[in-house]
């Protein structure tokens, strides 16, 4: 295994914050961007040096994980102790001190367990996460003196390090009674406003019609939820099965072999696969928890986006958690002031087609169906008129646009509209470019 540039960067980085004085940086990397080769290098580069390391995870799921790929990276394990904090918080007299402690979703670092073992050692820490923030929109500067973005989740999909996705937000109930407890919405009013045979219906015909044949994981409210939901995938032909932090380990790892071989076809769970559980095989994420947390909801719709030569991952949103946090991709401004980047109903932008509820953007026209949205009709045919206007006598510029081989290498608005009309493209297309390019305001 070798890191990535941008991976380099904020190991670099990391060090460079040290050196400048700095004691407890946070790496922030979206989803599926390498997060545990990043922290297995710092160990390595650690117990390398004859120095201990402290791994700190909050779920005892997680150890065996990162150990085998601490292990295949060649971190000495006699030096590098991974362990759960509620386990090391009752043992600190008993543990070596580390010369450097790591945080796994660094998210949960403002925990009085937590605080217990940085204050206890005192030594060098880092942190990693996809989202330096608290359910309850609280920054992590209590705990973190050092914030350090990585590269965005828009550029992973580029780079094809993360596959491309549609979003999907048919939805399937009224949710608007549903309480909050804890700072989050409540599981067993989810569960009854979800636990019910037409829902269950619609939920599997969506995944029929927008995903049939992948393989998908379901994210659900509680235990008797989550089986139901598997039940009923079953009821209809469809190879489905329920997994939870009960579930036996043989029987887990069974169970996670058949997904990937295509035995099982759907997952449904509550929560288990979201912080740090990897399977990459999963091409469909159907997310029938809302959630008030932006980072739960970042980690269950993006769990279908590791990378696969040729794949287009499908999140089917029941639940409107796109319009509480944005599309999971969104560029977002990370600080570790408190309350900064909490999805205010304002900040959300996104437009859903009514026709196939695909999400998306903002833009005048439905990329997947073409459906013109009510608001944009006269202005787009007041902008295709004035763009016909413009090219009217100018075959000159239509001649020169037929040869262009993308619409980047149009310059003006003219240029916009003459190659909308060579290509054949749906009305509003050259609108929306020339809108987007700041042509109009």
């Amino acid at each position: 295994m070798q890191l990535r540039d941008y991976q380099l960067d904020l190991v670099s980085r990391v060090h460079d914050a040290w050196r400048q004085g700095y004691k407890r940086p946070c790496i922030v990397l979206p989803c599926g961007g390498g997060k545990s080769i990043i922290t297995a290098d710092m160990a390595k580069r650690t117990t390398d040096n004859g120095k201990r390391v402290l791994f700190l995870v909050h779920r005892r799921e997680l150890c065996e994980q990162i150990e085998n790929t601490f292990r295949a990276y060649g971190v000495d394990m006699s030096l590098c102790h991974v362990g759960m904090v509620q386990t090391i918080t009752r043992r600190l007299k008993k543990t070596e001190k580390p010369a450097l402690i790591i945080t796994d979703e660094n998210h949960h670092c403002l925990a009085a367990s937590y605080k217990r073992i940085y204050e206890y050692f005192d030594s060098h820490c880092v942190g990693v996460t996809a989202t330096p923030v608290r359910l309850n929109g609280g920054g992590l500067g209590e705990i973190n003196d050092c914030l350090l973005v990585g590269i965005s989740a828009k550029e992973l999909i580029a780079r094809k390090c993360l596959s491309p996705y549609e979003y999907y937000a048919p939805p399937v109930a009224d949710l608007s009674g549903i309480k909050s407890r804890n700072g989050d919405y409540a599981p067993e009013d989810i569960e009854v406003a979800l636990a019910k045979p037409h829902i269950y219906g619609d939920v599997i015909g969506y995944y029929k019609m927008l995903s049939e044949g992948k393989k998908a994981i379901c994210y659900c409210a509680t235990i008797k939820h989550s089986k139901e939901m598997a039940e009923a995938f079953r009821d209809v032909g469809i190879n489905a099965a329920h997994i939870d932090g009960t579930t036996p380990k043989g029987e887990r790892a069974e169970m996670i072999s058949a997904f990937r071989s295509g035995a099982i076809q759907i997952l449904c769970n509550v929560d288990l696969i979201s912080e740090g559980f990897d399977v990459p095989d999963c091409n469909t994420s159907i997310l029938l928890r809302p959630t008030k947390s932006l980072t739960l909801y970042i980690q269950q719709s993006m769990r279908c986006m590791r990378y696969q030569e040729g794949k287009m991952a499908i999140i089917i949103d029941h639940v409107g958690n796109v319009h509480r946090h944005g599309l999971p991709d969104q560029n977002r401004e990370w600080t570790l002031e408190p309350k900064p980047q909490r999805a205010k109903k304002n900040e959300v932008s996104i437009r859903q087609c009514p026709d196939c509820f695909y999400t998306h953007e903002p833009a005048p026209v439905c990329p997947n169906c073409g459906h013109i949205y009510e608001v944009e009709k006269k202005e787009i045919k007041e902008m295709q008129e004035i763009g016909l206007t413009l090219l009217n006598g100018k075959d000159m510029i239509f001649e020169k646009v037929k040869k262009y081989v993308s619409p980047d290498q149009c310059g003006t608005i003219q240029e916009l509209y003459a190659f909308a009309k060579a290509k054949h493209y749906k009305p509003g297309w050259a609108y929306y470019q020339a809108r987007k390019r700041g042509y109009l305001h």
